[in-house]
């Protein structure tokens, strides 16, 4: 499950809400919580609070929590790959560079090379995962070099069979708890109950309860591919009680409206989606 990270009206970690969201993601049982992904806003956070925060969120949290330790530069980015291994994560999620992400002139090689030195000068310790965008071919050869524990990747997963591999776009997620893939889910974090359910439900072969659980799923997911990351996930979770923050940027007026819309909506859809993923 892919977390929101709280923040106060300056733009700070607020850990008081983080923890809050913390404590109903492992009510609900989620299979893990994967801090500081792209949902997560890192690139806005100071590397200081993000390890402070990942040293706390594996006190506080009942299931295993994955730490995304992407940043501008490989010295960030160990620094903060170590602290998160020293406190305890599951496993690191490790993007290319920021400028890598931005078409900053990184060629595939490039961004190989920095794998390469990140995984040599981590040393172990922690299952490490490549994430984000890269070329297949990339991936693959990274994979083979045996310092890679596997993947999370929004592109298609059929190609990837053989690996261990984490899906990160949540129109897959049935397709890819089917195939016995793990998933990192934005969605989860606005309904895990609902999450749980479908998980539950397709581990049990039941495909008529599949069914009616996927198109709750895609209705919510639908709306939430309209507005920008985080948007969508925030606000869903601001209705649920917890405190989010400011969104990491303004929206222009039509996207504001849906955005009020789809909190009205969701309101609305919470209460009826609790009551049915409750039996079973």
């Amino acid at each position: 499950m892919a977390a929101i990270t709280p923040r106060g009206k300056a733009g700070e970690v607020n850990f008081g809400a983080t923890f809050e969201l913390i404590d109903y993601l492992s009510a609900a049982r989620v299979g893990g919580i994967a801090l500081f992904t792209a949902w997560g806003e890192y690139p806005a956070l100071a590397a200081d609070d993000r390890s402070r925060l990942t040293y706390l969120a594996v006190k506080r949290s009942r299931v295993s929590v994955l730490a995304g330790v992407g940043s501008a530069t490989l010295d960030v980015s160990l620094a903060l790959a170590r602290d998160a291994r020293d406190a305890g994560v599951a496993a690191l999620l490790a993007p290319p560079p920021l400028g890598a992400l931005h078409n900053q002139r990184y060629d595939q090689e490039d961004i190989r090379e920095y794998y390469l030195q990140f995984a040599a000068q981590l040393g172990g310790g922690v299952p490490l995962l490549l994430s984000g965008e890269m070329a297949r071919e990339t991936a693959l050869a990274l994979l083979d070099t045996g310092s890679f524990a596997g993947i999370e990747t929004a592109g298609p997963l059929d190609s990837w069979r053989g690996r261990t591999v984490l899906a990160g776009d949540d129109g897959l997620f049935v397709w890819a708890r089917s195939a016995g893939l793990g998933v990192v889910s934005a969605a989860a974090c606005a309904a895990p109950e609902l999450a749980m359910a479908l998980d539950r439900a397709i581990a049990a072969g039941d495909a008529e309860r599949v069914g009616r659980l996927e198109a709750m799923w895609q209705e919510l997911t639908g709306w939430m591919a309209r507005f920008p990351q985080p948007a969508g996930v925030k606000t869903a979770v601001s209705v649920r009680g917890v405190k989010t923050g400011p969104l990491p940027a303004p929206l222009a007026p039509q996207k504001q409206a849906s955005l009020i819309q789809f909190r009205e909506w969701f309101a609305g859809w919470l209460p009826g989606t609790r009551k049915l993923t409750a039996h079973g």
